[in-house]
This record gives C-alpha cells, sequence and structure tokens, in this order.
C-alpha cells in the first residue's frame, strides 16, 4: 500500500507525473492526509492481511514529499500500523523521498521505527539540477548529497534503501552510473521517464533508442563487476532470460501487488498511469467506506493481474513478449487502445531485452 501522506511537494521537477503530467486532481485533495483517513488506510490494510493470511506486507510513505508530513507524525504512523497488523504478519515501512529534508533528526526517527528511505536522484549534479529543482529554481543536488552523505554512515545504513534515478537519454550514462555508485547504494532503480503515445518521451537527435542505448552502456559495465550493486531492471531482465520472473513494473508480465490511497482516502491503482489522462488511476472507492477487497474486482486492476491477456496483438505475436512483457502499464497508452497497446518504448525494450538475452547467453556457452 503506497500512502500519500502528504499530497504536496518542496521541488518543482520538470518531468514529475503527479504536477506536470494530465492529471491534476491532487489540486483538490488535501495537503495532508488527516488522521481519520490515515487510520482507516492502516486498519483495512491489516483487515486485508488477516482476511488473506498474508504474512509481510508492505506501506510504503509517499507523496508529494512525504517529509512534509512532520517526523513526528510519521512515527506515530509506523506505531500505529504495526500494532494494527496480526501476530505473524511482518510490516516493511519504506518511505521515496527527495531528500532534502533529510537530517539527522528524521534519519533517528527512521532508525527507531525501521522505515527505510529510498532516495531520488538523477546522476551528477549537472543533470539532477536541470530538472530537479525547487521551485524557486534552484538545484537540489548539494541538499541530497548532504542526505546521502548521512545515510551511507554505517549506523545509518539500516535507513538506507537505495536511490531511484530517472533515466535521462541524452546524459552520459557512464557518469550518471558512477555518480551513483559513489553514494554506496544497497539498491539503484532506474526508471524510464513515465510517456505514453500521446505524449511520447524527449528523443535523442540521431539515435533510434537512445533509452535502450542509455541503459546498454550502464548494464555491460554492471554485468561485468566483482560485486555491483543491486539495479532491478538489469536483474529482473537477468531473471526473465534465465526463466524467472521481474520484481518490477518495468518488464515482464508478473502481477501488479500495489494499491494507492491518496490524502483524502481514495483507493486508487499505481499513480504512474496519471501521466495518461485524467481519472486514469481512479476506482471510485476510498478507505472510508470501502475494503480493499472491492478494489480487487476493478477492470483496471483485473487488467494490471492477467499478464498477457491485457496485451496488444502485436506484443503478442513478438518473440521477446516473456521478457519485457509489453513494457511498464503506463507507458502503452493511446487514445484509440487505451492500454491495449505496445509500449511507447516498444523499439527500446526490445533492443535493451535482446542485448541482456546475448550476453547472458555468451556467458552461459563459456560455462565448463
Amino acid at each position: 500500500m503506497v500512502l500519500k501522506v502528504h499530497q504536496r511537494c518542496n521541488l518543482a521537477c520538470s518531468y514529475c507525473y503527479v504536477y506536470e503530467h494530465p492529471d491534476q486532481t491532487w489540486r483538490e485533495r488535501p495537503r495532508t492526509m488527516p488522521d481519520e483517513v490515515r487510520d482507516a488506510a492502516l486498519s483495512r490494510f491489516a483487515a486485508h492481511a488477516r482476511r488473506h493470511g498474508l504474512t509481510r506486507v508492505r506501506i510504503v510513505l509517499h507523496g508529494g514529499e512525504p517529509l512534509l508530513y512532520g517526523h513526528e507524525r510519521l512515527a506515530e504512523l509506523a506505531r500505529s500500523a504495526r500494532a494494527l497488523f496480526p501476530e505473524g504478519c511482518r510490516v516493511d515501512i519504506g518511505m521515496q523521498t527527495n531528500g532534502v529534508l533529510l537530517d539527522e533528526q528524521v534519519v533517528a526517527m527512521l532508525l527507531e521505527h525501521g522505515i527505510q528511505a529510498g532516495v531520488s536522484i538523477d546522476g551528477v549534479a549537472a543533470d539532477h539540477d536541470r530538472h530537479r529543482r525547487t521551485p524557486n529554481g534552484r538545484g537540489s543536488f548539494a541538499a541530497v548529497e548532504r542526505a546521502l552523505t548521512l545515510l551511507q554512515k554505517p549506523e545509518n545504513r539500516p535507513a538506507y534503501a537505495g536511490l531511484l534515478c530517472t533515466v535521462a537519454a541524452g546524459t552520459n550514462p557512464l557518469a550518471c552510473y558512477e555518480q551513483l555508485r559513489a553514494f554506496d547504494p544497497p539498491a539503484i532503480d532506474l526508471l524510464l521517464p513515465h510517456a505514453n503515445w500521446e505524449s511520447p518521451p524527449p528523443p535523442v537527435e540521431g539515435r533510434a533508442t537512445p533509452y535502450a542505448d542509455w541503459l546498454i552502456a550502464i548494464f555491460d559495465r554492471w554485468y561485468t563487476e566483482q560485486s555491483p550493486p543491486r539495479v532491478r531492471i538489469f536483474e529482473d531482465a537477468v531473471n526473465l532470460v534465465l526463466g524467472g520472473a521481474a520484481r518490477g513494473e518495468q518488464l515482464g508480465l508478473s502481477p501488479s501487488g500495489v494499491l494507492v490511497v491518496e490524502s483524502d482516502g481514495a483507493i486508487e491503482q499505481v499513480d504512474a498511469l496519471k501521466s495518461a489522462y485524467e481519472g486514469a488511476c481512479s476506482t471510485g472507492l476510498d478507505v472510508l467506506r470501502h475494503d480493499f477487497d472491492e478494489a480487487l474486482g476493478h477492470p483496471g486492476i483485473v487488467a494490471r493481474q492477467i499478464g498477457r491477456a491485457a496485451l496488444a496483438g502485436e506484443c503478442l505475436s513478438c518473440p521477446a513478449v516473456d521478457y519485457c512483457g509489453g513494457g511498464h502499464y503506463a507507458h502503452r497508452y493511446r487514445r484509440d487502445a487505451g492500454f491495449r497497446a505496445p509500449s511507447v518504448y516498444c523499439a527500446d525494450l526490445l533492443t535493451f531485452v535482446r542485448h541482456v538475452y546475448g550476453r547472458v547467453a555468451a556467458s552461459l556457452r563459456r560455462e565448463p
């Protein structure tokens, strides 16, 4: 469950799918999640875990910027959550933050309450500050660097979940990777920018598959390293080539296991869909009146669970379908087909998974 505890942000990132894309419903929602909504969401989730005998659940605190909710209220939320779930159900609590407000007091709270923070950073300072700026136009890299220096300390590492970086195809991929590695992260997420056929990703002149080229440059470095960091899209690609499954949403056909609760209590689908059109995430349900089981029958949520049956005909006839899985659901949107179209990154995904397949196959051929 992703909890949108605070609906606003202290940065104004140029590519943000919440504030800069078609869905502007954030304007009508409470800035801060009211206590009654928080308590209802946690109770509904705990009841869902009890009803289905779940032994492990994950709560992700999100926004906007979740640290605007206040570190004391975040601590209260963590205490309440763990008290509600049945004995024998592990409750993992994470947070995705831009890092600007992450200081020693916040880190102490994270450690005390077993919350892990993932931090968003887009490579080297110049690339990061080009997009991830404060409302007055100042870059945020220096503040994020301070936060990551704090999280890297041995005593603070239990609170360090990793880094999230949005792929910028026109930048130097290896410089980006080296910068991310310099922060010694437990894991790295490289995310393609949320785009679709109505709002395509930025092109790179002279490059037919600029996003694949960017990922491949890093993959080739990562694949040959002795002790590489965990990079989810790379691990997923290798797992899929070897006949396994993906953990993320960018590749493969694994069912989505995420619901979002907005600050007004609305139960929604993954909010990357906000990049498609206004209302794309909506289910018409909310935690004050409905339980999570009622969301399981929503057509949009069903479509995220049925694998191949949700794919376009072009995808089903493609030899790479078992590996790319049609790509991220949000990236498939086209006005005439809804989400039953190939990914807007189709050419990039095909190039990337073919490259991974080739590298893994070559490695296996060399095995004694």
